[in-house]
């Protein structure tokens, strides 16, 4: 059913001048590059505000442009984004970046139809630097405004469902204002960040209280959206080698598609029944590197979530028994000084191992 345009005017009218006089001070408020805005829409992708804000200012001040982004090494983009998590994220724009100067001479395209064709941009990012980069009129929705939408409309089905997504971006745009479809998208945003939180939201102060179904009918409008039951994730034990070689360690490199692609990492995998780590460390690397190792002594054990599945990382130490290290499952395989590990970018959980490492030789 199409909103009322008593409803449509007032949801702007406020929800703009709350925006106006609340909105935070932060860096991606206060430009119009389309380039700067969308590095900052792909970074808050799954990552508060708060995490991105250091990530930013050190991603932009080692590629101020579209242009040094396309030319950098996929590694010196992954060392950047080193801790920020979700490391496809880099790889798309990175991806997205070469495109860009190569077909469209480094301008970024202001149509989202054509934004939606350059690789490593999907339709989210898409509409987003669309609208809020060049104004364009398309809904940015994200689960701020996903929660924004399902308290003022009071929508009980699940959010996820396909035809509630559909018709939360369907009310997204029937709500921006005309010739404010920036201001707009992030007006809203901005609300659900700051009032419309998914805990304890601050009704007496939001600008559409008046407006919100959630707020008069139920007596906790924290109940939406509503998610379904999250399934319980699978647990891997993953046994790692820290194989010395004299004073130089081995790591190898992920291919560069798929979970942590193009990341380095501590050679091993997943323990298989029936067998004890250590055995583990042994053939994995026999596998993967082609060499014979000896297990030392364990060294650190970690625990890590992921999106789907969590892990616990059990480091040992290990030295070089025989056989030249080559990859048979990663791209690349390199001897490294403790020193100089630094240098590459290790996904989170292997950060910890070489933080301890580092300082257990310090």
């Amino acid at each position: 059913m199409p909103l009322e345009k008593k409803i449509k005017d007032q949801f702007s009218v406020k929800l703009l001048e709350w925006y106006k006089n609340n909105k935070r001070d932060l860096p991606w408020l206060h430009t119009n590059d389309p380039y700067k805005i969308w590095v900052s829409e792909v970074m808050l992708q799954q990552t508060q505000v708060q995490t991105v804000i250091p990530y930013y200012a050190r991603f932009l001040e080692r590629f101020p442009t579209v242009k040094m982004l396309a030319e950098a090494d996929l590694s010196t983009v992954l060392k950047t984004w080193e801790g920020l998590g979700y490391y496809a994220r880099a790889r798309n724009l990175h991806k997205a970046a070469i495109t860009i100067v190569n077909d469209y001479h480094g301008e970024i395209p202001a149509e989202r139809s054509i934004l939606l064709n350059i690789p490593g941009i999907g339709p989210y990012t898409a509409a987003a630097v669309a609208s809020i980069a060049f104004n364009k009129h398309f809904a940015v929705v994200d689960g701020n405004v996903t929660r924004v939408l399902c308290r003022i409309f009071n929508i009980q089905k699940f959010s996820s469902d396909k035809q509630v997504k559909a018709q939360i971006a369907r009310t997204a745009t029937a709500l921006l204002r005309a010739g404010k479809s920036s201001e707009s998208n992030q007006a809203l945003m901005e609300l659900g960040a700051l009032l419309c939180l998914p805990q304890n939201p601050n009704c007496s102060l939001c600008p559409l209280g008046e407006l919100c179904e959630a707020r008069r009918l139920l007596p906790d409008p924290s109940v939406l959206p509503r998610k379904k039951p999250k399934a319980i994730l699978p647990h891997y034990d993953i046994a790692i080698g820290l194989v010395w070689k004299k004073d130089r360690v081995l790591i190898d490199q992920r291919p560069t598609n798929g979970l942590l692609g193009g990341l380095w990492e501590f050679p091993g995998g997943k323990k298989e029944p029936n067998e004890t780590l250590a055995q583990c460390v042994v053939r994995e690397i026999r596998e993967e590197m082609g060499i014979e190792v000896s297990v030392q002594e364990p060294f650190l054990r970690v625990k890590h979530a992921y999106t789907h599945f969590k892990i616990t990382l059990h480091s040992f130490h290990c030295r070089h028994v025989k056989g030249k290290a080559s990859p048979k499952q990663a791209i690349a395989c390199k001897w490294v000084k403790l020193k100089d590990l630094g240098e590459f970018a290790f996904p989170r959980a292997n950060q910890k191992i070489l933080e301890a490492l580092i300082e257990a030789h310090s």
